[in-house]
């Protein structure tokens, strides 16, 4: 079995899934035609793709906004807007610190099966798998990493859980095999406040080294909701956040599954 994960192994599985399905396509499409045609090295060419899918929302909002610079620094990226070179600044709050290792380690896992139903027959297996796994699952070593992916392998292929698999649910897919956990949401699981000003002070701590050549530049904090390490379900003491204070022009809270975004400032 492949042991090694390269950087397109390990983009988010359900990017690519969403890029056909929910995303503004032919924008998204064509940004990561650009960052493709780029000088950046493939690690950081990933990183951008990755970015701008979870400006996607964003987009929506503010469907003039046309990219300029996808693959510059500080900022993330450059855009236009109302005849203004607007900067915009990414970065993800993450709810749950704890998770963010095992989402990880199940992604490599996810990968791994993947390749082995593709190799198998990708026409019989196509299609998006949604993984429930039992509360005791374990990752401890690379043997027990092993043991799980084979049992993701054989309840994709049963159609049936099987050892770590608790239920595994299929959505149509017309291309390849996507392997992914299975969505939850917690009622009660809340996002502190707190967080996204932690992380509005350490962006505020750069802003000096940014391009000056912009007019505006913006700060974009996104939950990536399809992460069950950044998912939430409501942000605790909202209203502190009208307290923050920044040199960015504008800041905004964004989640992009149901696109639901929050002006900070």
């Amino acid at each position: 079995m492949k042991k090694t994960f390269s950087d397109e192994d390990l983009i988010k599985n359900l990017s690519l899934y969403y890029l056909n399905r929910h995303l503004k396509k032919k924008p998204i499409e064509r940004y990561h035609r650009t960052i493709d045609e780029s000088p950046l090295h493939d690690r950081e060419k990933y990183r951008k793709k990755s970015e701008i899918l979870l400006l996607n929302s964003f987009m929506h909002h503010f469907p003039e906004v046309k990219f300029e610079d996808l693959t510059c620094e500080s900022p993330d990226f450059i855009a236009k807007l109302n005849d203004k070179k607007i900067g915009i600044e990414l970065t993800e709050v993450i709810n749950h610190l704890e998770m963010k290792k095992v989402e990880s380690t199940l992604n490599k896992m996810f990968r791994q099966a993947e390749i082995l139903l593709e190799q198998e027959d990708t026409t019989k297996y196509r299609g998006v798998y949604f993984l429930e796994f039992h509360p005791n699952i374990k990752f401890d070593n690379l043997e027990v990493q092993q043991e799980n992916i084979i049992s993701i392998y054989k309840s994709i292929k049963k159609n049936k859980a099987v050892g770590c698999v608790k239920s595994v649910r299929k959505s149509f897919h017309r291309r390849n095999v996507f392997i992914t956990h299975e969505y939850s949401m917690n009622l009660f699981d809340e996002l502190c406040s707190e967080k996204i000003l932690e992380l509005i002070e350490k962006k505020n701590e750069k802003f000096p080294y940014y391009d000056t050549s912009v007019d505006e530049c913006w700060l974009v904090i996104v939950s990536d909701m399809n992460s069950i390490a950044s998912r939430y379900t409501f942000i605790q003491d909202k209203e502190h956040l009208k307290e923050v204070k920044s040199p960015f022009h504008k800041i905004f809270h964004l989640e992009n599954l149901c696109g639901n975004i929050t002006s900070i400032k």
